[in-house]
């Protein structure tokens, strides 16, 4: 197989998970803009999902959200979503958006508080038995605003023993995704604020924890390819949360922001083997006031433009460089891939597997969208719940 036969080849494998949220009303603190057509249902996110799968071909399974998609019939939601082309992925927990998660949830002071929360990721890994999903993506907004408001050694105490109960309650061929964040919405500390920590906790916890690298929640500067590299190094990288971020935590569409970090990312990721099943691709994203489907449409498609240059990457040519010390020329390795247009390439993977080459325009053809702003008319849209 020639070297551009194999990238093509790996690129037809890849998998870009989206999230069910993404494809209803989002926004900020300070306001959330309603759109047409958007769906009411957790139905309707998935039937839009369907809808990025057919014209990227590498999007074929939705992350879910509880309680945001909770239904009555859990099989019969997999058995639609299977109808539509589509299956469901990662059950994401929600642990902060109700009053009793004030003071936190699984590191609340109040043990009562902290047996709501774990009783609700119990009820996550039951949906995971029901819906065949094999992770449980876990972000937790504890943290604590003022010094002294509580004890932090006490809150990691409370963190562990809720994260060991839930994760011995996975079967098999489950895993739970440790998720962190630096800041907000705790002010001055926050529970899980930093790999270290959730690393620090899977290890102990055991093979079936890993990390999720949420490619926004760093600070400015933060070189997240080298903690890519790390985990995948110590065999705890879970997963992605791709998105990006010109100043904080932001949630813009991925490869926004920094594109060539998104390169950087994915040839760590590709360099360090992880470019299998076992590292999930997800996005998670908020798309404020851009249009739902085609900004998903173009996330996923910036991921496979950075793992493309990635891919072409002359890693002998850069070995070689490395070895004999030779900083301008394996600079120069990466650039060169980073600076080669892979759109025509891409195109022609698209083409080679029964695709319209330009996604975007392929589905703005399609009818789609004016399709659901016609039928999608009354009830209750779907919101990220701000």
């Amino acid at each position: 197989m020639t070297e551009l036969a194999a990238v093509k080849a790996a690129l037809k494998t890849q998998a870009v998970e989206t999230p069910s949220w993404a494809y209803g009303n989002s926004g900020t603190r300070f306001k959330v803009f309603a759109q047409q057509g958007v769906p009411r249902t957790p139905q309707e996110k998935l039937a839009d999902a369907a809808q990025v799968h057919a014209f990227t071909g590498v999007a074929p399974t939705v992350a879910l959200h509880i309680p945001w998609d909770k239904v009555d019939d859990y099989g019969a939601l997999a058995k639609y979503a299977e109808d539509h082309g589509v299956k469901l992925g990662a059950i994401n927990s929600n642990t902060f958006q109700d009053d009793d998660y004030k003071l936190g949830s699984i590191c609340h002071p109040e043990a009562a508080v902290r047996r709501k929360a774990l009783d609700h990721l119990l009820e996550c890994v039951d949906i995971m038995d029901a819906t065949g999903s094999r992770d449980l993506k876990l972000w937790f907004a504890d943290g604590t605003n003022y010094p002294g408001q509580d004890d932090l050694r006490q809150r990691q105490d409370r963190l562990a023993e809720g994260l060991s109960e839930v994760y011995a309650r996975l079967g098999d061929g489950q895993r739970m995704l440790l998720e962190y964040k630096f800041f907000e919405p705790a002010f001055y500390a926050t529970d899980v604020p930093d790999w270290g920590t959730a690393y620090a906790h899977c290890l102990k916890l055991g093979e079936k924890a890993q990390v999720v690298v949420d490619t926004g929640h760093h600070a400015p500067g933060t070189n997240i390819e080298f903690i890519v590299a790390t985990l995948l190094r110590e065999g705890k990288l879970g997963g992605f949360d791709f998105n990006s971020r010109f100043y904080a935590d932001d949630d813009l569409m991925v490869g926004a922001a920094d594109p060539f970090q998104l390169f950087r990312i994915m040839y760590e990721v590709i360099r360090g083997g992880g470019y299998t099943d076992d590292v999930a691709f997800m996005l998670d994203q908020c798309h404020n006031i851009e249009a739902k489907i085609p900004a998903i449409i173009r996330s996923v498609m910036n991921v496979q433009e950075a793992t493309a240059k990635a891919l072409l990457v002359d890693r002998d040519a850069l070995a070689v460089a490395q070895r004999s010390g030779d900083v301008l020329e394996a600079n120069a390795a990466l650039m060169d891939a980073y600076n080669t247009d892979v759109r025509p390439l891409l195109a022609e993977v698209r083409q080679e597997t029964g695709l319209d080459p330009d996604p975007i325009a392929a589905y703005h053809r399609s009818g789609w969208a004016e399709k659901i702003a016609e039928e999608r008319v009354g009830g209750q849209q779907a919101g990220w719940g701000a």
